[in-house]
């Protein structure tokens, strides 16, 4: 924890310079008379287009003064028309979700308007579609939800929580009989999304790395029947998207040493959860298609959003919780007694104290939740994280600098914050070979009036670190 006014006014100066984008006030303009037919293909992730499209999609036509609005299933399994009526006209909005990588494949073809993703475009996809333009741009990559990997077990097994290690010793069959994990002598069977599923895909950078599942492992294209089989099977292990846990159990799960955590909402809509992941939306800049703008706008706005609540995954609109058991330094931990986090961390472009895509957007959440009805006095508290550097107080001016990046976007916004708190790698969420970007964030608190004596004090604990360490890095290109 820092306390150093003068090095946030300094780095506010030097941040200043970066970039950072909002999402626009949104509204769904209605059908004119011109508009039949097919308005627009999304191609890609079973977990998105499983039910949270063909949601989204009912409710934009509807919005857009459709009537008679239906889903019916098309020839081809897991695809699916929505269609409504613009007057005497029909209109409609097909889904194909055959899992994340045929959505690139989709768009690189001319087949698909949006591509639905449940994780980021690969490098190779985006160097693939660079005639349609950057992928990896704020412009193109739209976060449009929060999901949790959940590892599901059948209902009475008695195993609560494992490690990603013991995980993954279960799905390459390096370890066979659930008494190896703790719990009865029985042989253990593995459940796996199929190759093509953004999910398998999830599963393999955060759990597999690069080791092989299980060669005798069961494969599915579909979350829903995995999951089912998974509840049928006391040996079973599987995964699946959060949405899809049915009557299965999800187990918590850890890394390391750190305390264990269930796919619970503010750890996954945090992304603190080990397994939590993004849902995407990408679509081409290259060419103007106002329909796709418009019905992702409508995906991010507060309908849709209150559409991700409803299918099961987890909304990206902020929300006050209060954090009864709180891990880490202990200061750290005393900033519960007299704040209450909000369910959104702000995190960064790899090796970078820019905003990535989603932090960007979610500035500007922040700012209109701070607006509303009772919360305008509030007080904003944020909380700097880093990996773990060679030089420890590195790591505590890097979880400063990110604060202060985040600090300078809000005001950006009209929105004053107080003076930041750096906890450097104190608190670590994944390790380096489990993507420990993570580790790179920026947590938010609020807190009333009356506790401000309480955090200016708990701020002035320890002692500040010194101006040089933060000229130094200001200096460098």
């Amino acid at each position: 924890m820092r306390y150093v006014s003068i090095a946030d006014c300094l780095m506010i100066a030097i941040l200043s310079l970066l970039p950072v984008t909002g999402s626009a006030d949104f509204r769904v303009a209605e059908f004119s008379s011109r508009d039949e037919g097919l308005l627009l293909t999304l191609s890609g992730s079973n977990t998105v287009g499983g039910a949270l499209a063909p949601a989204w999609a009912r409710a934009f036509l509807q919005a857009k003064g459709a009537r008679q609005v239906t889903t019916m299933a098309l020839t081809a399994e897991n695809e699916y028309r929505v269609v409504g009526r613009n007057s005497e006209k029909l209109v409609f909005i097909d889904i194909r979700a055959h899992g994340s990588s045929t959505g690139f494949v989709s768009l690189e073809n001319s087949e698909a308007d949006i591509a639905m993703s449940s994780r980021p475009v690969k490098a190779l996809e985006r160097d693939r579609l660079l005639k349609l333009g950057d992928l990896f741009e704020a412009e193109a990559e739209h976060v449009v939800a929060i999901d949790g990997l959940a590892i599901v077990v059948h209902p009475e097994n008695p195993v609560k929580h494992l490690s990603v290690e013991a995980i993954a010793g279960a799905f390459t069959g390096d370890i066979r009989n659930w008494r190896d994990l703790g719990g009865p002598d029985r042989p253990i069977h593995i459940y796996a999304r199929d190759q093509k599923s953004g999910t398998w895909d999830t599963f393999q950078t955060l759990v597999l790395g690069d080791r092989q599942l299980y060669r005798h492992a069961a494969r599915f294209e579909s979350n829903d029947e995995l999951s089912d089989k998974v509840a049928a099977d006391p040996g079973a292990i599987g995964f699946v998207g959060l949405a899809s846990v049915r009557n299965a159990r999800a187990l918590a799960v850890h890394h390391g040493d750190s305390p264990a955590m269930a796919p619970e909402k503010l750890f996954v809509a945090t992304e603190d959860y080990p397994l939590a992941r993004r849902l995407y939306l990408y679509k081409p800049t290259a060419a103007t298609h106002l329909m796709a703008d418009e019905f992702i706008g409508f995906a991010q706005h507060e309908t849709g959003q209150a559409l991700v609540e409803e299918v099961g995954f987890i909304a990206q609109t902020p929300t006050e919780i209060a954090v009864v058991h709180q891990a880490g330094p202990e200061f750290y931990q005393m900033l519960a007694e007299y704040a209450q986090r909000l369910s959104l961390n702000f995190r960064f472009r790899p090796g970078s104290a820019e905003l990535d895509s989603k932090a960007k957007r979610d500035v500007k959440r922040l700012a209109d939740y701070l607006k509303q009805q009772g919360k305008r006095e509030l007080r904003i508290q944020l909380v700097g994280f880093s990996n773990q550097k060679k030089d420890s107080s590195l790591a505590d001016v890097l979880s400063r600098l990110r604060a202060t990046a985040v600090k300078t976007a809000l005001f950006e916004q009209g929105v004053i914050t107080e003076s930041v708190m750096g906890f450097g790698a104190t608190r670590p969420l994944s390790g380096a070979k489990n993507g420990n970007s993570k580790n790179d964030r920026v947590e938010v608190w609020l807190y009333p009036d009356a506790n401000t004596l309480a955090i200016e004090q708990l701020k002035m604990t320890e002692p500040a670190v010194s101006n040089s360490p933060l000229l130094k890095l200001a200096n460098q290109p």
